[in-house]
């Protein structure tokens, strides 16, 4: 198999005019063939709340959004012959340029082809039909250049940043993808290690952050970490620390605005009860969760409940008008990081008050 090019930084990525106006067209970040038609991809339905994100519609395709006449049949969707042999091509072609290296991998190993093509893709059925994610406020997002992307921690598994990978990929007008930052954990285990970096993953360190801020990334930090994501059932919903502000750091350096996000949905897919704190010594993790249903049905009782999400993205916090020693000024620090964690923790409240069930 021929090898990938791999993109220097400072370069820009070269990219199909037409790849890139369907993009933006559609707000789904759907490959086409290379070369291939773009004609009858449907425009992206707007999330329920209506954000102008979209055209109408409830963001997860079972809405008309008030149009006119049968909706147009997306061909990511493949229904139908045509639906069917356009998918065959857009495989085929997949095919040939992962045999080719006609694909490209930047110098923190994204694979935006992959991506496309297979890892969106797999995550998509999980996100629109099983956890039916609502999504709000994406044009908080600004359509160019670096944002940090600041959110809650939740769920025992972190499914909630693959899901707000996907949120962010699938629904914004530019076409965006989120540069999410992951815990050493992620990179020590075989298999997710890869998978992780071909996602556009990277380690979450300052100096990792700030180089994809620079390069106009939109970066996601959940600055709870394990402490948010292994909190038992009983505090669910409750944040925990942000620690010492290093993310506030960050986005002040590269002077771009931190866009709070508030995930509601994911504290109840897997209800920790109980941590066998032992059992998480003896295999280098930093817990054990005991659910309802694992480990006593074993495999599974690691099937997620399917309960209904909500994502709301914040208004950016801008950053820019500080001067650059403001870094170095400990209560402008605290004081930051201290106003996107209310900010968050009181979007949460606002979203558990409006929530009618937990599954519905």
């Amino acid at each position: 198999m021929a090898d990938a090019k791999v993109i220097p930084f400072g370069e820009d990525r070269p990219r199909g005019a037409g790849e890139r106006s369907a993009r933006r067209r559609t707000g789904r970040r759907r490959a086409t063939d290379a070369g291939g038609p773009e004609a009858g991809e449907a425009p992206l339905s707007a999330v329920p709340g209506g954000n102008g994100a979209g055209d109408g519609g409830d963001g997860h395709g079972e809405g008309d959004g008030g149009a006119e006449g049968p909706p147009e049949e997306s061909p990511s969707r493949g229904r139908g012959a045509d639906g069917w042999e356009r998918r065959l091509a857009q495989g085929l072609a997949f095919l040939r340029r992962r045999v080719t290296g006609e694909y490209e991998v930047d110098e923190f190993g994204y694979d935006e082809d992959l991506t496309e093509h297979v890892l969106m893709s797999a995550l998509r059925p999980l996100y629109d039909k099983y956890f039916r994610v609502e999504v709000r406020g994406i044009e908080n997002i600004p359509s160019e250049g670096g944002a940090l992307v600041v959110c809650n921690h939740s769920g025992t598994l972190p499914l909630d940043g693959l899901m707000l990978q996907v949120a962010v990929h699938d629904n914004h007008p530019a076409g965006r993808n989120l540069r999410l930052l992951a815990a050493d954990l992620v990179f020590m285990l075989p298999v997710v290690n890869e998978l992780a970096r071909k996602a556009g993953h990277t380690l979450a360190c300052a100096e990792d952050a700030e180089r994809l801020l620079e390069r106009g990334e939109v970066v996601g930090v959940m600055p709870e970490g394990f402490k948010g994501i292994g909190k038992p059932f009983s505090e669910r919903y409750k944040l925990q620390r942000f620690g010492r502000g290093g993310f506030v750091s960050t986005a002040l350096r590269a002077g771009v605005p931190i866009v709070p996000c508030s995930i509601v949905g994911a504290e109840e897919i897997y209800p920790m009860v109980g941590n066998a704190r032992t059992v998480a010594r003896l295999l280098g993790l930093p817990y054990f969760p005991i659910t309802p249903t694992f480990p006593w049905l074993g495999p599974l009782g690691a099937v997620p409940l399917p309960t209904k999400w909500t994502i709301q993205f914040g208004e950016p916090i801008p950053t820019d008008g500080y001067a650059p020693e403001a870094v170095e000024d400990p209560m402008l620090m605290f004081n930051l990081t201290d106003q996107v964690r209310e900010t968050i923790q009181h979007t949460l409240y606002k979203l558990l008050v409006e929530r009618r069930s937990v599954f519905f």
